[in-house]
């Protein structure tokens, strides 16, 4: 293992989110415990102490510019970004520390400060999956992959929202110290080394806001009320008092998607609901309107690349796995 002592800069700031800095930075403590060296340092653009995003406060080593030149640069995230621009100080405190690291790292929506940096220009990366198009379209010299967990681009690392930053950080354990200290940390904190599947798995897609049009509100309205009605697109249009050509183009310009799709796209947030009551994946298929299991497992697959019982294990509240 190698034990040479390890610099990891993490920047706050004024709204910082409090798990985007403690979770890697349990990481990197409990490694310690296990005999790694990281020396963790927490800096801000001034040198005075930042109060995070539920309100506490918290202190800091100094200014970003007066630390020693860290091995590994961590940019956490806030609800601040992206609703508001990212301040230049801030920006210019990302860059400087950037430009002294040897690798750089952002959880969550820490990836727009990098972006404002310019440091993820060419570069592909990722964020919490509800602001990954922001990002696209606010850096698009940036490739955004948004079901990733993590994306790693040369030196340059990024991670979606909250606890991915703990998916990361383990990802930059192992890098430093091999798989079998990595998992001896991921034990420890009682997490997966590695979360099969992608972060549209812990997405809400039904969340969002409802559709605009009255005839496209109601169909939300009528499957949700009733997933295993008959929703082909004759018997929609029909409900709705609407011709089919004009429930079509409804679809396209607003949601820009099929109407079979749509109904799919409200089957398959029902079907995981069931699933986290502790449906069984065959009781889930026929609740949700799924025709068969085998329908239910390949839109999972399609877009989790999760089994209905993949998924199950990690979010059912009415089961428990039995203890190994």
């Amino acid at each position: 293992m190698n034990s040479r002592v390890h610099r990891v800069a993490i920047l706050v700031y004024d709204g910082v989110k409090l798990l985007d800095v403690a979770g890697p930075a349990e990481v990197f403590g409990e490694a310690n415990l296990l005999g790694t060296d990281y020396r963790l340092s927490l800096v801000s653009t001034t040198g005075a102490e930042v109060t995070s995003s539920i309100g506490l406060r918290i202190a800091v080593d100094g200014s970003a510019a007066a630390q020693p030149d860290p091995d590994t640069f961590l940019m956490p995230g806030g609800d601040v970004h992206p609703r508001t621009p990212v301040p230049r100080d801030l920006a210019e405190a990302a860059k400087n520390l950037a430009t002294r690291a040897d690798r750089i790292a952002s959880v969550c929506s820490g990836a727009f400060v990098l972006g404002a940096s310019g440091l993820l220009d060419g570069k592909r990366a990722t964020t919490h999956w509800k602001i990954t198009g922001e990002l696209a379209a606010r850096h698009p010299k940036t490739h955004v992959e948004p079901d990733a967990i993590y994306v790693r681009d040369g030196t340059t690392y990024t991670s979606a929202g909250v606890t991915a930053g703990i998916d990361l950080a383990l990802a930059l354990v192992e890098e430093d110290h091999g798989p079998d200290m990595s998992r001896q940390v991921a034990r420890s904190l009682v997490v997966y080394l590695q979360r099969a599947g992608g972060q549209s798995q812990f997405s809400a897609p039904l969340q969002g806001p409802p559709p605009r049009t009255p005839a496209l509100r109601r169909v939300v309205d009528l499957i949700t009320a009733d997933p295993v009605g008959d929703y082909s697109l004759a018997e929609l249009a029909r409900r709705l008092n609407v011709s089919t050509r004009h429930l079509t183009r409804l679809f396209r310009e607003e949601l820009g998607t099929t109407p079979a799709r749509y109904v799919e796209s409200i089957r398959f947030g029902v079907a995981k609901s069931l699933l986290d009551q502790g449906y069984s994946a065959t009781q889930t298929a026929a609740m949700s309107g799924f025709p068969s299991y085998e329908s239910l497992r390949r839109v999972f697959a399609r877009e989790l690349s999760l089994s209905p019982a993949a998924y199950q294990r990690r979010f059912a509240t009415a089961r428990r796995e039995s203890s190994q």
